[in-house]
């Protein structure tokens, strides 16, 4: 097919707060009425973006690269409990990661749980698993197509017998453990809007979940639940995190004879409490007072609540980077050391970029953990019973391992000891050593550098730039610009085995940290919520130009790439500056932004944009919504995917935009609309989908971007 398919243009509108809107493609939305309609046009436009993407003839170079590079052995981090070690490992021949299991480090690894054998092809996954303290056993959410509606499974780990199934969840995505049972919360569906009525309970093993207690409703759309009870299951912890913004605790014993009374300890609070609960202490991420977050606590036991903030005792004070996370690791009892003591370890960022430090209980700075470059640290992870800590870790250029850090010298690594008699004494960072790291090389010498630019307010934004070495920066290199900016989610540094050729074949790989993200704490989020979005659109198109003054590249060999709410700034992008960039891949977006809020989870992100039913909030979104501001102009080429089973952003927003575009632009450059069926917003994708994926934007840069394909001489 040369052109797009028609879409049929009704004349539709309806009116919100005076102003008529214009919307044609309104039927789109009517699934019950139009089903079969949409059904048609969703193959017509699958069909007209297949035959622009498969005919593009570097897909069939690089699509070797791309199944050798994603068919390798990639670990996922080390969880520790007394029964052994635990590791998702995703093998070369599967689709799907398997959930490992070994007494010892030494020990060979046995698989426990493989969503390979569940259907086939492999769009069955493994959505999320917990471990109980004792690590005897396992819980884990299965979903399918990557609807995120999960049912749960319990197993004993030791014979892998089923011990209980908790069907049809809805969104649940984590559990608490009791001594015979779990703490859950469950959702309706999605099929039947309910995905955000929300409700906390307690189930006993082998009984009927009709049956099991409910604790509580939550009615508020953006307030989500967190679950957790302490190592000796005698505690539960009830955080209700609302906005992204703010949390309120509760606490209630474990006695599922007498029933759970959930008393507050932290309510009607405007800042956000995350919880780590260690023996008796519950310890509390905050960004109360210290907009980089710092470590609060209070004592468990019989919890006098509700408390004020500022009764919450002090441990670690708010530190020039960002606190990010926070994990325990045990001392390993008597005899590891005359100064060893549990310890808690706190993953900071700064500008984007992750450290390591290590604190005893009382809040004392104890070592820095060694990491191997600037990057990023994830799946921090450390053993209550062990001196030991686990994590992942990668940036630009280095390909993701998994780490060991023994923080007393036990022998493994040869490192000094924490703590020291000298209380001025420096103490030496031990240095991780390395456990799993998947066969990926970079193929060629990068430079990986961090740019900062002005954008609007004369805020300075910073972004990452990467390139191969020596590069002559011509302002003739293509580009590609990838942001988000919502949400307080940082984008920090990553490797993305897929870019491999694009870096080798002179490309450029820019990263923003736009404003809205978590790159500078809470008033980076501030500074682009409600009435200020258009900040994270500021500092989207001031990276592009900067790419552009720099000498990186040009508008003709520029592309920008966003999901979800990435996708979303992307799309404002398109509209606003269309002339800034030569293509877009705009990804599970977020489009019409008038009716956001009507779809799927839309309501509760109202605290982030603002809701379409407040007048004033209607005139700010009205302003940027991508959807609503197409308009007959020169449009670059568009690539957008999405996806059937999407139950977080639905795939409506970019059907409509793809046919709002392809009727309006005036530029002889394709737009193109990929819906994936048998997949979501993006958890459980079996490995033929990702690289499937891959070729699609890879190769539609490439096309569009005039990019010559080099070979890999290491090969």
């Amino acid at each position: 097919m040369d052109t797009p398919p028609k879409t049929r243009h009704d004349g539709t509108s309806y009116e919100r707060h005076g102003t008529r809107i214009e919307d044609p493609y309104l039927w789109l939305e009517d699934a019950e009425g139009e089903g079969d309609a949409i059904d048609e046009w969703v193959d017509a436009q699958n069909e007209y973006a297949n035959s622009s993407l498969e005919s593009i003839d570097v897909r069939e170079r690089l699509e070797p690269e791309f199944e050798a590079v994603a068919r390798v052995t990639d670990y996922g981090s080390v969880i520790a409990r007394p029964s052994g070690y635990f590791q998702e490992i995703d093998r070369p021949e599967d689709e799907q990661a398997v959930l490992t299991h070994r007494d010892s480090l030494q020990d060979e690894r046995e698989v426990l749980v493989d969503p390979n054998e569940w259907s086939e092809d492999a769009t069955v996954a493994m959505g999320w698993w917990s471990l109980s303290p004792a690590g005897d056993r396992l819980a884990y959410g299965v979903d399918e197509g990557g609807d995120e509606q999960y049912d749960v499974t319990v197993i004993e780990v030791d014979s892998g017998a089923v011990v209980d199934e908790l069907e049809d969840l809805g969104r649940c995505h984590s559990v608490a453990w009791a001594p015979n049972g779990l703490y859950y919360y469950r959702t309706g569906s999605a099929d039947d809007g309910g995905q955000l009525e929300k409700s906390i309970h307690y189930h006993e093993f082998g009984t009927d979940t009709a049956d099991d207690e409910e604790l509580r409703t939550i009615e508020d759309a953006s307030t989500w639940p967190q679950l957790q009870t302490d190592r000796d299951q005698r505690h539960l912890i009830v955080t209700l995190v609302s906005a992204w913004e703010r949390s309120e605790v509760f606490h209630a014993p474990v006695d599922p004879a007498g029933g759970h009374d959930l008393s507050p300890v932290l309510e009607g609070t405007e800042h956000l409490f995350v919880p780590t609960i260690h023996d008796e202490t519950v310890y509390l991420r905050t960004n109360h007072d210290a907009q980089n977050y710092r470590l609060t606590a209070f004592d468990l036991g019989p919890v006098a609540g509700p408390i004020e903030p500022d009764e919450l005792r002090d441990v670690i004070p708010e530190r020039e980077g960002i606190l990010k996370d926070t994990t325990v690791v045990g001392s390993g009892g008597p005899g590891v050391g005359p100064t060893a003591t549990d310890a808690l370890v706190c993953r900071y960022e700064s500008a984007a970029v992750s450290s390591l430090e290590a604190f005893d209980l009382q809040g004392e700075h104890l070592t820095t953990v060694d990491l191997p470059s600037l990057g990023t640290v994830t799946g921090l992870s450390g053993n209550r019973d062990a001196p030991e800590l686990f994590f992942g870790y990668e940036s630009f250029d280095q390909p993701p391992a998994v780490y060991r850090t023994a923080l007393v010298d036990d022998g493994s690594t040869g490192d000094g000891a924490r703590g020291a008699s000298d209380a001025d004494a420096t103490i030496a960072g031990p240095t991780p050593e390395e456990l799993d790291r998947p066969a990926l090389e970079v193929d060629v010498p990068l430079t990986v550098e961090q740019v900062w630019y002005e954008s609007s307010n004369d805020v300075e934004v910073p972004m990452f730039v990467v390139h191969r070495a020596g590069l002559d920066l011509d302002s003739d290199n293509p580009a590609l610009l990838y942001g988000y900016g919502g949400f307080e989610i940082s984008q920090t540094p990553s490797f993305n085995r897929f870019a491999q050729p694009f870096l080798r074949a002179g490309g450029v790989y820019a990263v923003g940290n736009f404003r809205g993200g978590g790159e500078f704490g809470k008033e980076w989020h501030r500074a682009a919520r409600h009435d200020r979005k258009q900040h994270t659109f500021d500092d989207a198109i001031n990276a592009a130009e900067c790419l552009i003054e720099e000498g990186y590249t040009s508008s003709d060999r520029l592309a920008i790439r966003g999901g979800s709410n990435g996708g979303l700034t992307v799309g404002a992008v398109l509209t606003q500056r269309p002339d800034l960039v030569r293509a877009v891949c705009c990804q599970v977006p977020l489009l019409d932004m008038l009716r956001f809020h009507t779809f799927l989870l839309g309501e509760s992100w109202t605290t982030e944009y603002g809701s379409p039913e407040d007048p004033d909030a209607f005139e700010w979104i009205l302003e940027y919504s991508p959807y609503h501001n197409v308009s007959e102009a020169a449009y670059p080429a568009v690539l957008f995917k999405t996806a059937e089973g999407d139950t977080r952003v639905h795939p409506v927003h970019a059907w409509k935009m793809a046919a709002r575009l392809q009727a309006h632009t005036e530029s002889e450059h394709p737009i193109l609309c990929k819906t994936q069926r048998d997949t979501g917003h993006g958890t459980g994708k079996p490995t033929w989908m990702i690289v499937e994926e891959a070729l699609d934007v890879w190769s539609f840069l490439f096309e569009e971007l005039g990019v010559e394909y080099v070979e890999d001489s290491s090969r």
